[in-house]
């Protein structure tokens, strides 16, 4: 059930008006989590919820055409990040393992998502130069993508190690008593 909830926190958090400077979504937690969490078969649902997010901004929000050829290397990492999730977090939670899921899954998608936009959007000379300056030009948004990384994933992954350790805490002052 939380990671649903989380779903929705993460599709919310991309649909919702925010200031730009914001730049705040569930996601890459999500997906952490998720993948942690849940079966290889139940990762669909996120993943499909995902890619109609995706079509909904492009075409109502954005007001652009949606050339679904486009969204392949977002749509990759967003497999690649659950199942980072799960290589890293399903058998075995720890702090350095959170820790690890938080660089390296904002890393990906920062490495990712602006090689392709350098790539195909011709926005950058075909250069190392040009692709310097598209590294660049995302870096606002990697720092924020960690940001709501971490902050996501230190409460899913978190919060539970927290209540268990307060639990304890308390039933072993109980029976002490």
């Amino acid at each position: 059930m939380p990671a649903y909830l989380l779903l929705l926190v993460a599709l919310l958090s991309r649909v919702l008006p925010h200031p730009d400077w914001l730049n705040f979504t569930a996601v890459g937690g999500m997906l952490l989590y998720f993948g942690a969490r849940r079966s290889w078969r139940e990762m669909i649902a996120p993943l499909a919820a995902l890619m109609a997010t995706d079509y909904f901004l492009t075409v109502y929000s954005y007001h652009y055409a949606f050339a679904w050829q486009s969204y392949l290397p977002t749509w990759g990492w967003y497999v690649a990040a659950m199942v980072l999730g799960h290589i890293l977090l399903h058998a075995k939670t720890s702090f350095t393992r959170v820790t690890a899921g938080v660089v390296l899954g904002p890393t990906s998608f920062f490495v990712v998502s602006n090689f392709a936009a350098w790539l195909t959007m011709g926005m950058y000379p075909k250069t190392a130069g040009g692709l310097a300056t598209c590294m660049a030009a995302g870096l606002p948004f990697y720092r924020n993508d960690v940001l709501s990384t971490a902050i996501v994933a230190g409460v899913m992954f978190g919060v539970p190690v927290l209540v268990r350790r307060m639990s304890g805490v308390h039933a072993g002052e109980l029976a002490a008593r």
